[in-house]
């Protein structure tokens, strides 16, 4: 017994140690997060005033591109405010019972969980965004006696956005490859679209204005529509898979791989991965000689589970072991 309670002691250190940095991780994407919802108001302000000046659809539909990366962002740092919260006891305000361990970790994988509810939100506006986009971009064709060629002040604006979304893609992409942040990765493929989105758009006024072609503006818009629209299924794809409890299979195989190693398994009979934020859990069935005694097949539990820690980072292995054959 005594040995027991020293396990759940050194468990509970270590899971308050994993959560700690989990935590701090978390507040430097508050930090970086915050960097993008400035960048991308201060694109959409300046878009959208040349987009009125400049007479560019295009212009506009990359404004509200932008738009959407700060709903996007604030998003985001709201499901991350939750994910840190670990001052409440309850979860939005209705109570989880304590694990057994009462490290409170169930309640903090949990609440893990809203970074990637947030997230997939934020992929279902920039849909909503893309379709006002393409429907102004092709209202715009039909209506062609409204339309006129872009002025060239439309390609400072378009410069600007350009300029300043690289920063803010290479900004993102060293965060989250530092504190391997999912959030912070999927904003540095959304602001490099972004990135490319103006880049586009800039292509599309100079060819507007060389050629003096009044449609190429609003067919330009509606490309840059169907750009959002592919970024932001890609990252409601990506969330609700994770949410549905999906997990790489070809990871799950290192996973069995690596299990299977030890001498004393049989073989592993199941193993399911889950996502909790950025975090992975496991729950693995493993088959052992059935004249193991408890004790040994709670040691090799422990073992295994130190074993995901070391080598995947997994921070909770749960096995179960039952008689092989």
């Amino acid at each position: 017994m005594q040995e027991r309670q020293i396990h759940r002691q050194r468990e509970k250190a270590t899971w308050k140690k994993i959560q700690k940095t989990e935590l701090s991780k978390l507040k430097s994407a508050q930090h970086h997060l915050w960097f993008n919802v400035l960048a991308y108001f201060l694109i959409s302000v300046v878009e959208f005033y040349l987009a009125i000046v400049g007479h560019s659809q295009t212009l506009r539909a990359d404004a509200l591109n932008n738009l959407s990366g700060i709903i996007s962002a604030v998003l985001l740092l709201i499901g991350i405010f939750i994910a840190r919260d670990v001052d409440d006891d309850d979860l939005i305000g209705q109570p989880l019972p304590d694990d057994l361990s009462n490290t409170g970790q169930r309640l903090q994988l949990t609440r893990f969980h809203y970074e990637t509810v947030f997230t997939m939100i934020t992929g279902l506006i920039m849909i909503a965004i893309s379709i006002n986009v393409i429907y102004g971009g092709i209202k715009s064709l039909i209506n062609q006696t409204n339309q006129e060629v872009p002025k060239p002040i439309t390609l400072v604006g378009a410069g600007i956005a350009m300029v300043i979304m690289m920063i803010v893609w290479w900004f993102n992409r060293a965060g989250g490859r530092k504190l391997q942040n999912a959030a912070l990765i999927a904003a540095a493929q959304d602001s490099l679209s972004d990135a490319l989105t103006s880049l586009g758009t800039m292509v599309a006024i100079g060819g507007a204005l060389v050629f003096k072609v009044a449609w190429l503006d609003g067919v330009a818009s509606i490309i840059v529509g169907i750009f959002i629209l592919i970024a932001g299924i890609r990252i409601f794809r990506e969330s609700s898979l994770n949410l549905a409890d999906y997990f790489d299979p070809e990871a799950e195989k290192q996973f069995k791989q690596a299990i299977e190693q030890w001498s004393e398994v049989i073989r592993v009979e199941e193993l399911n991965a889950h996502y909790s934020g950025n975090m992975v859990t496991l729950d693995i069935v493993i088959a052992v000689d059935p004249h193991m005694e408890v004790k040994d097949s709670y040691r090799l539990g422990e073992e295994i589970e130190s074993q995901m820690l070391h080598q995947f980072g997994i921070v909770d292995t749960d096995v179960v072991a039952v008689p092989g054959q």
